[in-house]
């Protein structure tokens, strides 16, 4: 499914925002120069600045127009509230990234895989084991596991290069919704491996466990993230929303 005009807008607008083009207390081009510049109408840009306010990065201003309120975030920062690729993290964060991909393999999920994926038995998956860098420094270690008829022709240089842009822009498919789980677990063999890691120092991870479905309801990856702890900061910009019935 193509991504429609206003997502398009919307995240070429928050990059923008994250990269400092448009500064903290910055107003925005006028509506009318977002419509001339992007050549939609009036209601598409609307559809995309709303989904900025929604997600705190701006604030509409009667009388004024559109101020941004984001304020950038530490590097090697991950944002909570959005599912964003290595790739996407690493430029926001001004970072060069590097991903490395140490294991590549089909696998049919057996119980065991089934009980850790959440993945039917015997639904056909690809296995990737990747190691990400950032300024050469070995930072997170992923167990990516995707459905394979729902990521179809994935490879090694895919998996090095970006998987949610072959998704996105070769597959023409729209990521929607990911289910996240944060914990902290003891460090593995493979841990200390690969991110370089003395137990002696530390004897903990940040772990990220998520489920990620696309516009069609189905879950098509499941991944497990390793975060090197002495790195590992997670971002993100909490929104109130009254209580149904609430009168304060």
């Amino acid at each position: 499914m193509p991504k429609s005009k206003f997502e398009s807008i919307y995240r070429d607008l928050k990059l923008k925002i994250e990269d400092g083009t448009y500064e903290y207390r910055q107003l925005l081009p006028s509506e009318h120069a977002l419509v001339q510049s992007y050549g939609c109408s009036r209601n598409t840009v609307r559809r995309a600045v709303a989904g900025l306010v929604a997600d705190g990065y701006v604030q509409t201003m009667q009388g004024k127009g559109v101020r941004c309120i984001f304020r950038p975030v530490e590097q090697t920062s991950y944002t909570i509230g959005s599912i964003e690729s290595f790739k996407e993290s690493s430029v926001r964060n001004h970072q060069k990234g590097r991903t490395r991909v140490l294991q590549f393999v089909e696998i049919t999920a057996d119980q065991k895989v089934s009980s850790r994926t959440g993945f039917a038995p015997g639904s056909e998956l690809y296995y990737i084991q990747r190691l990400h860098y950032l300024d050469g420094i070995p930072l997170i270690l992923n167990h990516n596991y995707f459905l394979k008829n729902a990521v179809p022709g994935l490879t090694p240089e895919i998996a090095e290069a970006s998987i949610y842009e072959y998704i996105e822009d070769t597959l023409h498919q729209t990521i929607v919704n990911s289910k996240r789980v944060i914990s902290v677990e003891k460090i593995t063999e493979i841990d200390e491996k690969y991110l370089r890691l003395n137990v002696q120092d530390y004897n903990c991870m940040a772990v990220i466990s998520s489920h990620t479905y696309n516009s069609d309801g189905v879950m098509f990856e499941f991944t497990q993230s390793r975060h090197r702890p002495d790195y590992f900061r997670f971002y993100d910009n909490a929104l109130r929303r009254p209580a149904y019935g609430s009168t304060g």
